[in-house]
């Protein structure tokens, strides 16, 4: 593996671990604000911050007509129902089935990769999907005993759908637009699609707004690192590594929000969480090893 290839696994473990981070992070954050408007500030804080570097970097190109239908669909499905759903249903179900939901999205992209794009599907990437799985559950089917489907877990599993079809619109953007620019004008589009949501999440059933200064600083610092560094850092991974690849290290995120958990919300850290987090790590180790041949022909119509 290249020292480059070995930069852009890192850059992908770092999101994932700052994804993870986020998931107590924004629970903690909807006991002071309503799902929506939590999500409409946070990306607008990340448009600013994006915007800014922009003008830094001066790096900024007027994008073509194909571009911009690329571009609306990161914006549409990558932020508008993924934020909505993500936060509402934060707010209406358990860490577990919000976790093990979430976790589920790397499969659903190599799926759409593979008969969308023809993407081969090699043995390795194949048993690490399946490793890593076997771990979420190991880490998430603890303690409770019960996964019943609830309306929180509706809405989870419209956001990770929504998560896997953007990932797909990245893709194509890649081959003209680098990672910056995407994040650039994915982010500000998106903000600029939450502001009426928000505003209707206002009329129908009224927006809760803090007063704490310190949720608001709170709010604003994650809404940077988490969707604006954060965003640009999986972008440019997307762009490297591929979308299936890349979706692999979203099986790290429920072992850190675990461990996060527990000194945010002082949740309790179990040992079958602790073994559950190795099967993970080890499962995306073993995904983005090399292969020699894949399983599957790109004109086999479906899994062998």
């Amino acid at each position: 593996m290249s020292g480059s290839n070995q930069k852009t696994l890192l850059s992908l473990f770092l999101v994932s671990v700052l994804w993870g981070c986020n998931y107590p992070v924004s629970a903690y954050l909807l006991q002071g604000f309503s799902p929506v408007f939590l999500s409409t500030v946070r990306i607008c804080s990340t448009s600013i911050f994006l915007i800014i570097l922009a003008f830094v970097f001066k790096g900024m190109k007027r994008p073509t007509r194909q571009e911009w239908k690329y571009l609306i669909g990161v914006g549409v499905f990558g932020t508008l129902p993924n934020q909505t759903f993500y936060f509402t249903g934060l707010k209406h179900t358990t860490p577990a089935n919000a976790s093990l939901i979430l976790a589920l999205s790397p499969i659903a992209t190599i799926l759409l990769e593979r008969f969308i794009f023809k993407i081969k599907l090699t043995l390795k990437k194949a048993s690490g999907a399946l490793i890593s799985l076997l771990g979420v559950f190991s880490i998430i089917g603890v303690g409770k005993g019960s996964l019943g489907i609830s309306w929180g877990d509706f809405n989870i599993v419209i956001a990770m759908l929504c998560l896997c079809i953007s990932l797909l619109f990245i893709r194509g953007l890649s081959k003209t637009m680098n990672s910056l620019v995407i994040t650039i004008y994915a982010t500000v589009l998106g903000s600029v699609l939450m502001i009426p949501a928000a505003g209707v999440e206002g009329m129908v059933s009224g927006s809760v707004i803090s007063h704490s200064i310190f949720m608001w600083l709170l709010l604003i610092c994650a809404g940077i690192l988490a969707q604006g560094v954060a965003g640009f850092w999986w972008n440019k991974g997307v762009a490297k590594a591929g979308a299936g690849t890349a979706s692999m290290f979203m099986n790290i995120q429920p072992f850190v929000a675990i461990i996060a958990s527990h000194f945010i919300l002082g949740n309790p850290i179990l040992v079958s969480q602790i073994i559950g987090g190795i099967l993970v790590l080890s499962g995306v180790y073993i995904a983005n090893l090399p292969s020699a041949k894949p399983i599957l022909r790109t004109e086999t119509k479906y899994l062998a």
